[in-house]
């Protein structure tokens, strides 16, 4: 069963923080014990969009060996009440930060990428929660890397820009491949997928062209993009359409229905 979900991408600007924020909403609204994981270090934004304050201790610190996991947990069921639970792990947003984590060399990722493995036994197993979501950095990052490695399903978010579909494409052949990992693709802000015939005419083209399983067509929705990270659709907007399709995805990845 799918524990650990990494949400990555070739470039930034694919949506991948929300889709990582919305599906991680979604599976706490439907009753699950659910941590979302801002790796995002070069670039953080979740705890903006989730308006985090006071915060002690950060994901930075726990992959430093500064804190165990529990200390850097937030607790944001206020954020998504019902009978789940919802947390969240931050990366530290200063500039002193960002340029620490930037300058880390290959055995601080190593001994990074222990500390994302020991999660499955600290968090899965001993504090029962069902899911880990982990909002990468895009691209080739050491972080990203780790996250792959750590992760039992990989949602790759791409969009239908050229540079991007063929980044995708190599990053696909590269990279999953190499490290055998169960993938679905999700192709975000595209313009047109009203008619079923379209969608079942796009749906067979991308896993002609990417060779992988497709796990969801989402349109470029304005309001999502108005929204600018003031809204957890999945929460704030429970009938928009972007909350039903991540809705569905997030079925799919609990299911195994993902081909």
């Amino acid at each position: 069963m799918t524990k650990i979900i990494a949400v990555h991408s070739y470039k930034g600007g694919t949506g991948k923080t929300s889709m990582s924020l919305n599906l991680a909403a979604s599976f706490a609204k439907a009753g699950k014990k659910v941590c979302v994981f801002d790796l995002d270090f070069r670039a953080p934004s979740l705890f903006a969009i989730l308006k985090a304050q006071n915060v002690e201790y950060w994901l930075n610190d726990y992959l430093n060996n500064s804190c165990e996991i529990n200390s850097a947990l937030i607790d944001m069921n206020s954020r998504i009440p019902g009978d789940g639970k919802f947390y969240a792990c931050l990366a530290n947003p200063s500039t002193e930060a960002i340029r620490d984590i930037s300058s880390k060399d290959r055995k601080w990722e190593m001994r990074a990428l222990g500390r994302l493995l020991a999660l499955r036994e600290s968090l899965l197993r001993d504090q029962k929660f069902d899911y880990l979501v982990f909002d990468t950095s895009p691209g080739l990052q050491y972080s990203s890397i780790n996250a792959i490695v750590a992760a039992d399903f990989v949602v790759v978010a791409t969009t239908g820009d050229r540079s991007d579909v063929d980044g995708t494409k190599r990053m696909l052949a590269e990279l999953y491949n190499l490290f055998e990992k169960k993938t679905g693709l999700v192709l975000n802000k595209v313009l047109d997928t009203s008619a079923t015939s379209r969608k079942t005419e796009m749906s067979a083209k991308i896993k002609s062209e990417y060779q992988v399983p497709l796990l969801g067509i989402v349109p470029c929705f304005c309001e999502v993009l108005r929204a600018e990270g003031n809204f957890i659709f999945v929460q704030d907007k429970p009938d928009h359409p972007f909350t039903k399709i991540i809705a569905e995805m997030a079925k799919k990845i609990e299911n195994n229905e993902v081909n």
